[in-house]
C-alpha cells in the first residue's frame, strides 16, 4: 500500500500577499487540483486570547487539528495541522502533515480514521531541504486504542450523550445536509474523543461517511460533517445556524426524541461498548432501538418504559432472531419486580411479545410475562392488553396470582359502582378471572344488570362501533355464563329505551342466534332492515318487527312496548296508526305494556282537520277509563264532546262543558282547542241549536270562545246562509239584538255582527225576502223586534241616501 504525504506551512511575514501558507513538501500523484482542495482543510487560525510569543508549554497546550475528508475524485484526506515554533516576525507558525488516500483504498490495517489521531508517524516539520516524503505503507494508531478512556469520557458527558449521538447519526446519513454539527469543547482532545464514541456506536458505512476536524474557528464555512470548536466560537455557529453542542458549559435540559440515542447513551453509561457490534448482528435497521435495546436488557442495562417497548415490540416480531438464553434473560428484566415506571405502551407491547412467545416457549419461560399481564389488568386498568391464554396460569405459579388477584377482582366485581365503571374495566376483570379460575357465579347476576346499561350509556358517546366492542365479544365467545346472562339482561333492558339497544346492536354484532328467546333483542335487530326494506310504511315494518319476537302481544305485552317504541321511537304515532295499534291488541295488552300513552299523544297531537281523532278519543276513554286523567282526560273529553256537537245530541249545558274542559286541560294542544271552538261555535251558528246554550256562551264573555264565534260568523258558508235563508237571517237579527247587557265581548262582536255581516246579507235580498224576515222576527219575537228589524234596515237605508246626497252637494 502507498499513501502519499502532504506538508504545509503557514505563511510568513513578507510571503507573497493574500497568501495563507504554502506546501514545502507533496507525495506523488496529488494533483494541483487536490491540492487546491486541501488547502482550505489544512488550514489553521490560532484561538482568541492566544499569545503572541508563547512558552512551550503554552505552545504544547494550542489545540490541534485532527481532519478527516472526502475530496472531489473520491479519493480522502487524513491529517494532523498543529502550531510549531517559528522564527524571526513569525514566533508562532503552523505545519499541517496529511496522508492522501485513494478512492477505494482502506487505511492500512483497516483501521478507521479517528484511530490515527495520536499516531506518532504525525510531525511538526517538513523534511530536511524540502525533499520529497516517501510513501506511507503504513499509518500505525497512537499509543493507546482508541476505546481506551471512551467509558470514563461518556460518563463525564452523560447529560449530551443522546443529543450528541442523534446528530451524529444523521450527519453520517448519505444525503446528510445542513451544515456541520458542531462540538464544543475547551480541548479538541475531547471532540477527538467525540468521534471515537461515534467509531464505535455507529456501524462502519456510518462512520466512514463522517467527516470531520476536531478544531476550526469557522465552523459556518467548513464543509465538513462535524467540526469542533472552542467556547467562544460557539455564539457565532449558532448564528449560522448550524446544530452547536456546547459541551463545556450546563447540561442540558431537553431530551431527545430518538430512541435509538437514548439507549445507546445508556449503554455508554452502563459502560458497555461492546454491545453495539452485539445489537449489530441482529437483524433490522442499524438504527432502530429495538435491537440495541434487547441486546442492553440481556445485558442488564437499565432502560426506560419507551425502550423496554421498543424492545418487546422488536422480539415480538421476530421472536426466531433470539435464542433461548437471550430470550428468558430478555423476559427476566421485562418482567422485573424493581420497575416500577412501566407504560400503558409497553404493556402492550408485552402483551404482543407474550403472543408471539406463546407456544413457542415452555410456559416456565413466559410465566412471568403472563403474571405482570394479568397483574397489570388488574391493578394498572389498562383495559387494551392482549391477555394471555388460560393454560397460561397452570401449576403453582397460576395458583399463586390467583390466590392474589382473586379477591381483587371479586371486590371490585361485587361493589355498586358498576354504573360507572367502564365497559372496557368490568369486560376486563371478567375476562382475567376466568383466566385465573376465580369462581364469580355468585356475582353474575348483579354485574351484568350493571354492565348492560354501561353497555348502552358508552356506546351512544361515539359513532362507530366503541372502543369496548372487540374485548366484550371476546368474553362472550369465551364465557358462555356470562354471554348468557348478559343477553338476557340486555333483553329486560330493551323495552325501556329499545332505540338506544337498537342503535348498540348496529354497531356491535351481539351473538344471540342460540336457543334464547331474547324477543326484544331479536326486534331491535330486525328494525333497520324493515325499515330499510318498507321505508315510511311504519305499520308494515310494525308488524314485521313484531313477528320478529316469535311472541304474540296477547301473551307477552311488554313486546308491544318494544314494537311501537322501535317505530314510532320519538314521536307520536298518526292517528290512523294508533287506531291500527289499538284494534291490534286488547286494552289489556296496551295497558300492561304501558302504550296506550302513546295512542293518547296520537289523539292529542292530531291536526285540527283530522276526522279521525274525536272518534279514536272516544275508544280510548272507553279503553282506559283508569289510566287516563288529569289533563289529559279532560282534553280527550273534549274531543269527545266535538264528536256529540257535530254528529250526535249532547248533554244540555255543553257550551258551559267546552269551557269547563278546555281550564281542566291546561295546557291544550292549539289543535285540539281549535277543533273544539270550531264545533261549539258552529253548533252554536246552526239554525237548530238551543236558545239556552247560546245565552250560557253569551253570559259567560269568554273572549276566546267569543272571537271563535266572530270568525264563524263572518265565513263564507254562514254569510251564503244568510243571503239564502230569511229565517235564518231573522233568527240571527233576533239573537244578535237579544243581549243588550252582555258583557263587552259580546256586545261589541254582535254590533259588529249586525253591521259587517247581516247587514250586506240583508241588502243583497230582494224586497221579498225583506219582508219576509222581518214578518218572521215579528212572529218569533215580539212586534216590538219587528219593529226594531224595520228601524234597523231603514237606517241603513237613509244612510246610504244621505250619503248620496251630501256626495252630490260636494261635487256642485
Amino acid at each position: 500500500m502507498s499513501l502519499a504525504q502532504v506538508h504545509y506551512i503557514s505563511a510568513a511575514p513578507g510571503d507573497a500577499e493574500k497568501t495563507a501558507g504554502r506546501f514545502t513538501a507533496v507525495g506523488p500523484g496529488v494533483s494541483q487540483a487536490l491540492l487546491a482542495e486541501i488547502e482550505p482543510l489544512v488550514g489553521y487560525a490560532l484561538p482568541d486570547g492566544a499569545s503572541h510569543r508563547p512558552a512551550d508549554a503554552e505552545l504544547r497546550s494550542l489545540p490541534q487539528a485532527f481532519t478527516y475528508a472526502a475530496l472531489s475524485d473520491g479519493s480522502r484526506l487524513v491529517g494532523r495541522t498543529a502550531p510549531a515554533r517559528g522564527e524571526g516576525p513569525a514566533p508562532v507558525r503552523f505545519h499541517a502533515h496529511a496522508v492522501h488516500i485513494p478512492s477505494g483504498v482502506p487505511l492500512p490495517g483497516d483501521r478507521l480514521p479517528v484511530e490515527a489521531w495520536r499516531s506518532p508517524h504525525w510531525v511538526s516539520v517538513t523534511p530536511v531541504g524540502g525533499a520529497l516524503p516517501d510513501p506511507l505503507g503504513a499509518l500505525p494508531p497512537g499509543p493507546a486504542p482508541v476505546r481506551e478512556g471512551l467509558d470514563d469520557f461518556a460518563v463525564s458527558r452523560g447529560p449530551w450523550l443522546a443529543a450528541v449521538l442523534t446528530d451524529l447519526r444523521r450527519a453520517s446519513e448519505e444525503a446528510a445536509a445542513g451544515g456541520p454539527v458542531v462540538l464544543v469543547e475547551r480541548q479538541n482532545a475531547d471532540v477527538a474523543r467525540w468521534l471515537g464514541l461515534a467509531a464505535v456506536t455507529l456501524p462502519r458505512e456510518s462512520v466512514e461517511r463522517l467527516t470531520f476536524t476536531t478544531y476550526t474557528r469557522r465552523p459556518g464555512s467548513s464543509a465538513l460533517r462535524v467540526v469542533g470548536a472552542l467556547p467562544e466560537d460557539a455564539a457565532a455557529a449558532r448564528e449560522a445556524g448550524l446544530r452547536v453542542h456546547v459541551c463545556a458549559d450546563r447540561p442540558p435540559v431537553d431530551g431527545t426524541p430518538d430512541m435509538w440515542a437514548r439507549t445507546a447513551a445508556r449503554v455508554w453509561r452502563s459502560r458497555a461498548p461492546e454491545l453495539f457490534q452485539e445489537a449489530r448482528e441482529l437483524p433490522g435497521d442499524p438504527f432502530a432501538a429495538g435491537p440495541l435495546a434487547v441486546i442492553a436488557l440481556c445485558n442488564g442495562v437499565a432502560l426506560g418504559p419507551e425502550e423496554r417497548a421498543a424492545a418487546a415490540g422488536w422480539a415480538a416480531e421476530r421472536p426466531y432472531a433470539l435464542d433461548a438464553e437471550r430470550i428468558g434473560r430478555l423476559v427476566e428484566a421485562l418482567a422485573s419486580p424493581g420497575i416500577d415506571d412501566r407504560t400503558g405502551s409497553e404493556f402492550d407491547a408485552v402483551g404482543r411479545l407474550f403472543g408471539a412467545l406463546d407456544g413457542r416457549c415452555p410456559a416456565s419461560v413466559t410465566a412471568p410475562l403472563a403474571a405482570m399481564l394479568v397483574t397489570e389488568a388488574v391493578r394498572g386498568g389498562n383495559g387494551s392488553l392482549e391477555l394471555p391464554r388460560r393454560d397460561a396460569f397452570v401449576g403453582p405459579d397460576g395458583e399463586a396470582i390467583a390466590g392474589v388477584l382473586g379477591p381483587e377482582i371479586l371486590t371490585e366485581l361485587e361493589s355498586g359502582a358498576g354504573g360507572a365503571r367502564p365497559v372496557a374495566r368490568t369486560v376486563q376483570l371478567l375476562r382475567v378471572a376466568r383466566l385465573l379460575g376465580v369462581n364469580g357465579t355468585e356475582l353474575l347476576p348483579g354485574v351484568v344488570d350493571r354492565l348492560a346499561p354501561a353497555l348502552l350509556a358508552e356506546a351512544s358517546g361515539e359513532p362507530g362501533p366503541p372502543a369496548f366492542a372487540p374485548a366484550l365479544l371476546e368474553l362472550l365467545d369465551e364465557q358462555f355464563d356470562v354471554r348468557t346472562a348478559l343477553l338476557g339482561a340486555l333483553d329486560r333492558t330493551a323495552p325501556e329505551d329499545p332505540g338506544a339497544v337498537a342503535r348498540f346492536l348496529e354497531r356491535v354484532a351481539l351473538p344471540f342466534t342460540g336457543t334464547q328467546a331474547l324477543p326484544h333483542l331479536r326486534m331491535c335487530a330486525e328494525v333497520p332492515g324493515a325499515m330499510t326494506t318498507l321505508g315510511r310504511d311504519r305499520t308494515a315494518v310494525w308488524h314485521r318487527v313484531l313477528r320478529a319476537a316469535g311472541l304474540s302481544p296477547f301473551a307477552e305485552p311488554l313486546v308491544l312496548r318494544t314494537a311501537v317504541g322501535l317505530v314510532w321511537e320519538d314521536r307520536a304515532p298518526t292517528v290512523e296508526e294508533a287506531r291500527m295499534l289499538l284494534e291490534a291488541a286488547t286494552s289489556d295488552a296496551h295497558r300492561a305494556a304501558g302504550t296506550w300513552a302513546r295512542l293518547v299523544d296520537a289523539a292529542l297531537g292530531a291536526p285540527a282537520d283530522t276526522e279521525d281523532a274525536t272518534a279514536l278519543a272516544h275508544d280510548l276513554l272507553q279503553a282506559f277509563p283508569q289510566e287516563i286523567g288529569g289533563r289529559e282526560r279532560a282534553a280527550l273529553q273534549l274531543l269527545d264532546l266535538c264528536r256529540d256537537l257535530r254528529t250526535g245530541a249532547p248533554e244540555p249545558g255543553w257550551a258551559e262543558q267546552v269551557r269547563t274542559l278546555r281550564d281542566r286541560a291546561e295546557p291544550l294542544e292549539p289543535a285540539v282547542q281549535e277543533r273544539a271552538f270550531t264545533a261549539l261555535v258552529e253548533r252554536l251558528l246552526a239554525p237548530d241549536r238551543p236558545g239556552a246554550e247560546l245565552y250560557d256562551f253569551v253570559r259567560s264573555d269568554d273572549a276566546e270562545l267569543i272571537a271563535a264565534y266572530d270568525r264563524a260568523a263572518r265565513s263564507e258558508p254562514t254569510r251564503a246562509r244568510l243571503r239564502a235563508r230569511p229565517a235564518y237571517a231573522a233568527d240571527c237579527f233576533t239573537h244578535w239584538t237579544a243581549h243588550p247587557h252582555a258583557g263587552a265581548a259580546w256586545t261589541t262582536t254582535a254590533a259588529a255582527l249586525l253591521d259587517e255581516v247581516l247587514r250586506p246579507a240583508v241588502r243583497a235580498m230582494t224586497a221579498e225576502a225583506v219582508a219576509e224576515v222581518e214578518e218572521t222576527v215579528g212572529r218569533t219575537g215580539s212586534s216590538g223586534r219587528a219593529v226594531a228589524f224595520r228601524d234597523w234596515n231603514r237606517s241603513s237605508a237613509l244612510g246610504r241616501l244621505g250619503r248620496r246626497i251630501a256626495g252630490r252637494v260636494r261635487r256642485g
